[in-house]
């Protein structure tokens, strides 16, 4: 079995379809990648579009674990939108088809996501993951992420609510960076009020 980890920046037919089934499998066997149904060809190819377009500005890398030539599993990270948050990305669509878990692929697309983002300059990877997705949450564990908030009953599937799980991995900072945290003063500072 030849598994291959390819990365993307145009999709042909062929390549968009194999992403769609992916995604309407995995989501069609109870999957928490952001959907209540299973997506149309036409919602992943617009969807993949707008992705490709930012990996092709240097704003996102999206990954593809093929088993056999084949798409098995997807993922992708993109940079923070506005100017202060660049310095940061957020992984996003990890998922791997039913049929080709245990084979390590959403191991080899987040690793390879997180040497992706390190090499673009990227400081802070952040991902979001549904509370009783413990495979996940372990998964990302194993790979140096941590928890830094969860919020109660944040993501409604149906009638169902589940925490919303928020995880990070610094990668480092450029070498001069100054870390002030929440230390008072500089840009965007206030003061406290008193009563």
């Amino acid at each position: 079995m030849g598994i291959e980890l390819r990365w993307l920046s145009e999709a042909d037919d062929r390549l968009r379809s194999e992403i769609h089934t992916v995604v309407h499998d995995v989501v069609a066997s109870g999957g928490a990648v952001g959907y209540h149904e299973p997506p149309t060809l036409e919602r992943i190819s617009l969807w993949l579009d707008g992705v490709l377009k930012q990996v092709r500005d240097h704003d996102a890398a999206f990954a593809t674990a093929t088993v056999d030539g084949v798409v098995r599993a997807v993922g992708l990270w993109r940079r923070g939108g506005t100017a202060v948050f660049q310095h940061r990305a957020e992984i996003q669509q990890i998922m791997a088809h039913p049929r080709a878990r245990g084979l390590g692929l959403g191991k080899l697309v987040v690793a390879g996501l997180i040497d992706r983002a390190r090499e673009a300059g990227i400081e802070i990877v952040m991902l979001g993951v549904r509370g009783n997705n413990h495979g996940a949450i372990e998964l990302y564990e194993s790979l140096g992420f941590r928890e830094y908030g969860r919020m109660p009953n944040a993501i409604a599937v149906g009638n169902e609510r589940w925490d919303a799980v928020d995880m990070y991995l610094p990668l480092g900072h450029p070498e001069g960076t100054v870390l002030n945290g929440a230390k008072a003063g500089g840009l965007g500072s206030s003061p406290r009020r008193t009563a």
